[in-house]
C-alpha cells in the first residue's frame, strides 16, 4: 500500500514537472514571437543623436534642429503666418523607403504647425510639391493666430476662408484627403499625440492615437483626379515616385518628435 502511495505520489511529481517545463517552453517562444515581431523596426532617431538626418537639399542640420529633453526639437519662436519663408525641412537621409509603416510621437505649441513626408525626393523647391504630406497643426487654435484668409481664397475656398479646413487639420493627407473627424481624438497643444502611416500600393493609411482617420488607394483614378483638380494639379511630379526620404517639416513653428521608427512591408 505504501509503495503504491509512493508510486502515485511520484507520478503526480512528475506530471507536475512536465506540465511546468510545457509552460515555461510556451512562455519563452511567446517571448520570442514578440521579439520577433518588433525586432524588424528600424529606429530613425535614437532620442540623443541627430544621426542619419540633415536638411532638405543640404547635407547638414540646418539651424534650430536638436535634440533636447529625448525628443528631436525645432527649437525656434513661433512665427506668424506671413513671415514663414520655409528652408529649414529635414530628411532621414540614410535610406529610402517604399512599401512601410512609419510611427512617430509628436507634439505642438498653441498655433504650431508641421508635417511628415515620405515618398520625398530631392532637387525641389520644398517637399509639398513632390511627396505628400501628413497634417500636423494645432486644429483649435491656429487660424486665432495665423490669418488664412488670403490663402484660402486662392485655393477657391470662398465660404469662411478664415477657417482652418479639413483638408487642412491634423491626420489629413494635405490637401488630398480629409481626417474622419468622428475618429479623431487630438490631444491638446503641449501633449504628445502619436501618428502612424502605413504605405503598400493598395492602401494608404493615416492612424493618429490608435484610431485609423484615413484610408485611399494610391494612384488611382480617384487619386489622380483630386490631385489635378486642386491645389496640386500644377506639381506634376506630386505623389508620383513610389519610393523616397522620410522628411519632417519646419513651418516657423517649435515642434518635438521621439519613438520615430519605421518597419519595411
Amino acid at each position: 500500500m505504501k509503495k503504491t502511495i509512493v508510486l502515485f505520489l511520484f507520478t503526480l511529481v512528475l506530471a507536475s514537472c512536465k506540465t511546468e517545463a510545457k509552460k515555461e517552453a510556451k512562455t519563452a517562444e511567446s517571448t520570442n514571437d514578440a521579439v520577433a515581431e518588433t525586432d524588424d523596426w528600424i529606429y530613425l532617431f535614437d532620442g540623443k543623436t541627430t544621426t542619419g538626418w540633415r536638411a532638405y537639399n543640404g547635407e547638414t542640420l540646418p539651424p534650430g534642429w536638436v535634440v533636447k529633453d529625448g525628443a528631436l526639437t525645432f527649437d525656434t519662436e513661433l512665427g506668424l503666418e506671413q513671415n514663414y519663408k520655409g528652408g529649414k525641412d529635414i530628411i532621414y537621409g540614410a535610406e529610402e523607403f517604399e512599401n512601410f509603416e512609419l510611427y512617430l510621437e509628436w507634439k505642438l505649441p498653441k498655433g504650431g504647425n508641421s508635417g511628415i513626408f515620405y515618398h520625398l525626393k530631392e532637387g525641389y523647391d520644398g517637399p509639398p510639391v513632390v511627396s505628400p504630406e501628413y497634417q500636423l497643426i494645432d486644429d483649435e487654435n491656429y487660424a486665432e493666430i495665423h490669418d488664412l484668409t488670403a490663402y484660402n481664397k486662392s485655393l477657391g475656398y470662398t465660404v469662411k476662408p478664415e477657417e482652418l479646413k479639413p483638408l487642412q487639420q491634423t491626420g489629413a493627407d494635405y490637401a488630398m484627403h480629409p481626417p474622419d473627424a468622428s475618429q479623431k481624438v487630438l490631444h491638446p497643444v503641449g501633449e504628445w499625440n502619436s501618428s502612424k502611416i502605413v504605405f503598400t500600393p493598395e492602401r494608404v493609411e493615416h492612424w493618429l492615437n490608435g484610431k485609423k482617420l484615413l484610408s485611399f488607394k494610391p494612384w488611382s483614378k480617384e487619386w489622380y483626379e483630386k490631385k489635378n483638380s486642386d491645389k496640386w494639379k500644377n506639381s506634376k511630379d506630386y505623389g508620383k515616385f513610389k519610393t523616397g526620404y522620410i522628411g519632417l517639416q519646419d513651418h516657423s513653428s517649435p515642434i518635438w518628435f521621439r519613438n520615430i521608427k519605421i518597419r519595411k512591408l
